[in-house]
């Protein structure tokens, strides 16, 4: 299998592992990603945005794999997903965090409430403000101007585990779909969501 933009083909469960230690480049800063969680539509899990089928908000999910599903997330960030899938199979790649590589000034002046640079991309919400990520770039090409995405010629040592802060059906040990690098300082904490109370 080629790493390229025909990887993308693949379902997110599959495509993680390679996406692990690319290089995003967007708005002047470049990060290398260290962690993901896989999302599936089609009705398979109830985490997806996708999991009741397409509507205006994440019609980018059924898009052309490779490209960009930027959402808001509780109205408050936003947040980052590669698309994965033929057209019209909905499975997406949240990206979970990453490290600043180049362009570290303008993420820091993005970033002023960071704690220092290890923390810069550590997050989804931290690393679309890190990288200039908007709603606006919903939908975009990660392969052309002005997204450069650059895949690692070999896949990397990654674990699995339990997607953070899922709750209900979704979450838990029947979806391990995080996928982070492991002995890097910029992988977020693993937090579990907490039980609702009976």
């Amino acid at each position: 299998m080629g790493l390229d933009r025909t990887l993308f083909q693949q379902p997110a469960v599959e495509v993680a592992p390679f996406l692990l230690g690319s290089v995003l480049r967007h708005g002047g800063v470049s990060v290398r990603v260290t962690e993901v969680e896989a999302y599936q539509g089609g009705g398979v899990d109830p985490s997806s945005h996708a999991f009741r089928g397409q509507t205006a908000r994440n019609a980018s999910m059924f898009g052309p794999p490779g490209h960009l599903y930027a959402y808001f997330s509780y109205g408050l960030h936003v947040c980052a997903n590669v698309v994965c899938s033929p057209v019209g199979q909905a499975s997406g790649l949240l990206l979970r965090a990453g490290a600043v590589i180049d362009g570290l000034e303008l993420a820091r002046a993005r970033r002023t409430t960071s704690r220092g640079d290890r923390d810069l991309a550590q997050g989804p919400a931290r690393l679309t403000v890190a990288l200039g990520i908007t709603l606006g770039d919903d939908g975009a090409d990660l392969f052309e101007p002005p997204f450069s995405l650059v895949l690692p010629a070999q896949p990397v040592e990654y674990l699995t585990g339990p997607r953070t802060g899922v709750s209900g059906e979704g979450g838990g040990e029947r979806f391990p779909w995080r996928f982070w690098m492991p002995g890097e300082a910029s992988v977020s904490p693993y937090k579990r969501h907490p039980k609702q109370a009976d």
